[in-house]
């Protein structure tokens, strides 16, 4: 299978590391021409040279932050909504602000842009619009409530959108994560196993936490996920839409998709 996304613009927010850096270095590398997101310009910057790929620094996690945005992109073809925050707290100390916070930043970041270029994408009958979401939103971490109802959310506001569009050649659809070796999850494991070795707190998160229940018997790397966004994204899966694809290494125990 060849995927060529040679004259499609790729939009992919929160891309200067983790997961979101991997999708646009795949997206790139199958032909579209990327956009590079994130908060700091340096950063959005120095990511897109290093890509051949187009930088905007805006904050999509708020209203003013995704105005501008769209303000100097007022077209894709393709939405990787891939911003998005997660901390580990018990659920009774989560004040009012962090649930709100995370939902916004989470959630309402992907509804504003799909809001504006969903519908322009159905006008030329083809796009793909694409929500991060995590193995989270089928079974909420007990560490991490407020990170899990945001990407159950995801999965309707994807599921509603798909539904919106039906027969328009545009595809809704969200890649769900397992535990993935990003940057935010190293730094949360100095956290938790301070002065250990990468791959020991690796062996320890396993042994440990939800993700014991992997398939794999280790974490997900960035790019594999990426490999999934790509795919999604491409013309040959032109079929799949309002659907919620694991990329999670078997850490969900079910056998429906």
């Amino acid at each position: 299978m060849q995927i060529d996304l040679s004259g499609r613009t790729a939009l992919v927010t929160g891309s200067t590391a983790g997961i979101g850096e991997a999708s646009a270095q795949a997206l790139a590398a199958a032909g579209a021409d990327v956009v590079v997101n994130g908060r700091n310009a340096e950063r959005v910057a120095a990511t897109a040279e290093r890509l051949g790929a187009r930088g905007i620094a805006a904050d999509v996690g708020t209203a003013d932050g995704t105005a501008e945005l769209i303000r100097q992109l007022p077209d894709v073809d393709i939405l990787v909504n891939n911003t998005g925050i997660f901390e580990t707290r018990p659920v009774f100390e989560i004040p009012d602000a962090d649930w709100l916070r995370f939902y916004e930043v989470n959630v309402v970041s992907g509804v504003r842009l799909a809001r504006h270029y969903t519908p322009r994408m159905t006008g030329r009958g083809w796009g793909r619009v694409i929500f991060v979401s995590s193995e989270a939103g089928v079974q909420p971490p007990t560490e991490m409530v407020h990170y899990g109802m945001t990407k159950t959310a995801q999965l309707a506001v994807a599921r509603g959108m798909a539904q919106e569009v039906a027969g328009s050649g545009v595809t809704v659809n969200c890649v769900l994560p397992g535990p993935t070796m990003s940057g935010g999850v190293l730094a949360m494991f100095e956290e938790l196993y301070p002065g250990l070795d990468p791959e020991e707190q690796e062996r320890r998160y396993l042994a440990e936490n939800r993700a014991a229940g992997s398939l794999l018997r280790r974490l997900i790397r960035p790019h594999e996920v990426a490999n999934m966004i790509t795919y999604v994204a491409s013309e040959q899966a032109s079929a799949t839409t309002g659907r919620a694809l694991g990329a999670d290494g078997g850490l969900v125990p079910t056998i429906l998709p």
